[in-house]
């Protein structure tokens, strides 16, 4: 199987309910002007301390479990403000997936537009599935796409994906490349609108010419 076809690889259980996006990426990491380095930021306050030491104990800190590519969260995972950086940051850490019994709904639209797989299970699945990967972290997760299914070492587990996102994910598409499987379409749409409402073309150019502004 592809990668666009399946996910497979170490889960960690992220065991708080009303994870928001704050808590994913705290505030003072959104200050650049880009996406680098919010791979630094992700769960900051969880992962470290007041004095910026490792807190050991922290799931994603403990070394059974380096190269997290899935995590197993709480309920209302990814809850609070629309920033897009939560996602990002995410995927720059490794995190290719996220299973939960719920998301936040912009969380939710930002993460499937940007192909971070969001997966929603019943919440005593997804009490199983911690307590598995909480005592084996060489229990891998795989996420079929195609099927639509979860299979770990316990069982195998069905879910759904809208027809759109699962197409994302088969054809490896995120939300722009998507809207360019319809340029053709989108280019005949421009060249009608243009024939039918010439006079508002390129209205701004025009005026600046017509006034002399430079």
């Amino acid at each position: 199987m592809s990668d666009n076809t399946c996910i497979t690889g170490k889960a960690a259980a992220i065991r708080f309910e009303n994870l928001d996006t704050d808590q994913i990426i705290p505030k003072q990491f959104l200050r650049g002007i880009d996406k680098a380095g919010l791979d630094q930021g992700i769960l900051y306050d969880h992962r470290f301390d007041a004095t910026g030491a490792p807190r050991p104990d922290f799931v994603l800190n403990r070394p059974e479990y380096a190269g997290t590519s899935i995590l197993v969260g709480g309920a209302n995972f990814g809850c609070g403000s629309s920033r897009e950086h939560a996602v990002w940051g995410l995927q720059q850490f490794g995190i290719r997936a996220v299973i939960a019994p719920s998301f936040g709904e912009i969380f939710y639209s930002n993460a499937m537009n940007n192909r971070l797989l969001l997966v929603m299970l019943p919440r005593e699945v997804i009490e199983q599935l911690m307590n598995d990967v909480d005592a084996n972290s060489d229990n891998a997760i795989s996420i079929d796409v195609e099927s639509m299914r979860v299979r770990t070492p316990a069982g195998e587990y069905p879910f759904e994906l809208s027809a759109r996102h699962r197409r994302m994910f088969l054809e490896g598409l995120d939300m722009i490349g998507l809207s360019l499987k319809q340029r053709g379409e989108i280019e005949k749409f421009v060249e009608r609108y243009w024939a039918q409402f010439p006079w508002a073309r390129d209205v701004a150019r025009r005026t600046r010419e017509r006034l002399g502004a430079t």
